[in-house]
């Protein structure tokens, strides 16, 4: 081998090792997505703290339970809470089966997409609503029916389904967090039906670790075949007050870190926070009319007003949106900076 040919050999290995050095930094960098701002730093190092077996503030991975809120948390809430979107889109879907429902309301309003009448019906139409689409079936048949839906609707801003309106930074947190040993939760709202119908593909978070309101099951045998059908009697609402009752009762443990979004969140996170040891309570402010919605205290969709004053009070870490993601979305480049 000439000298020539070897200084060129060795010019190009030392070009390509130039080239790789940033892209394995990226990869080696917790939480990319994130602006190098107070959240990133808060969450690094309230794992590191936890995780260090040289400190004192180290906790066992058996106990580094991490629960999060859905909505708002780990993907968008808006214009509407996705499920609920579901719920309507199934009394269209079944309309033919129930012609009822073109006379009577809330149903009518849906079919109508008359928003003012569904608004006039409140709570116990929406109630309703989700009443006959999410009972008097199997659990097997709803699933099937929230994995269709999952697969074929898509989001009326932006036409990507609805589970690419995932936040990239929380799916980076939750991969995070699990390298360093921490079982992660869904503690939210939702259906825990319609949540496990996607969690496990898009967040990695297995059906066993996915808590939300529940409905009455009945256990069916009839001609040889078994199945649990899902009645429409409410067995747990898990929002507000609710999470923590759902959290003591399936994990048995409290958690060292809980994330939210909105007031509903609240008691979860005074429960993590009421535990002994380092705690790390956050709540995803959302600040981004650009990129993704702005809303916060007056929302009627994940309003954040007590438990902001609260996380500000306490020195929770709030998350700024438009300051702290770099990407809101996977699908979508990212920016540094404050977006304006």
């Amino acid at each position: 081998m000439t000298t020539a040919l070897r200084q060129r050999q060795r010019f190009g290995l030392a070009l390509l090792f130039g080239l790789a050095l940033p892209l394995l930094a990226q990869a080696s960098e917790p939480l990319p997505s994130w602006n190098d701002g107070p959240a990133k730093k808060n969450i690094i190092e309230f794992v590191q703290a936890v995780t260090d077996q040289t400190s004192k503030d180290f906790v066992k991975p058996a106990d580094s339970i991490a629960v999060f809120d859905n909505d708002g948390t780990l993907w968008s809430e808006q214009p509407a809470y996705f499920e609920l979107l579901f719920a309507f889109d199934e009394v269209k879907r079944n309309a033919a089966q129930h012609p009822e429902w073109r006379t009577t309301q809330p149903f009518k309003a849906v079919l109508e997409n008359d928003h003012k009448a569904l608004a006039a019906s409140g709570m116990e139409g929406l109630l309703k609503i989700v009443g006959a689409t999410h009972t008097g079936m199997t659990t097997e048949a709803f699933d099937d029916y929230a994995k269709t839906w999952l697969s074929q609707a898509r989001h009326p801003r932006t036409g990507k389904p609805y589970t690419e309106m995932i936040f990239q930074p929380m799916l980076e947190m939750l991969d995070y967090l699990r390298k360093q040993d921490f079982k992660t939760y869904i503690v939210s709202g939702g259906d825990t039906g319609f949540m496990r119908a996607f969690a496990e593909k898009v967040y990695g978070i297995p059906p066993e670790q996915v808590i939300g309101t529940t409905f009455i099951t009945s256990f069916q045998y009839k001609d040889g075949k078994a199945s649990i059908v899902r009645t429409a009697k409410l067995a747990h609402n898990d929002d507000g007050p609710g999470k923590p009752e759902s959290i003591d009762a399936v994990i048995g443990k409290r958690p060292i870190l809980a994330f939210g979004n909105s007031d509903g969140d609240l008691q979860m996170l005074q429960w993590t926070a009421a535990g002994s040891g380092k705690r790390f309570m956050g709540l995803v402010h959302h600040t981004d009319a650009k990129r993704e919605c702005a809303y916060d205290r007056q929302s009627d969709i994940g309003r954040l007003d007590k438990a902001l004053d609260e996380a500000n009070s306490r020195g929770w870490t709030v998350v700024d949106m438009a300051s702290e993601w770099r990407r809101i979305y996977p699908f979508e480049p990212a920016v540094t900076g404050q977006v304006q």
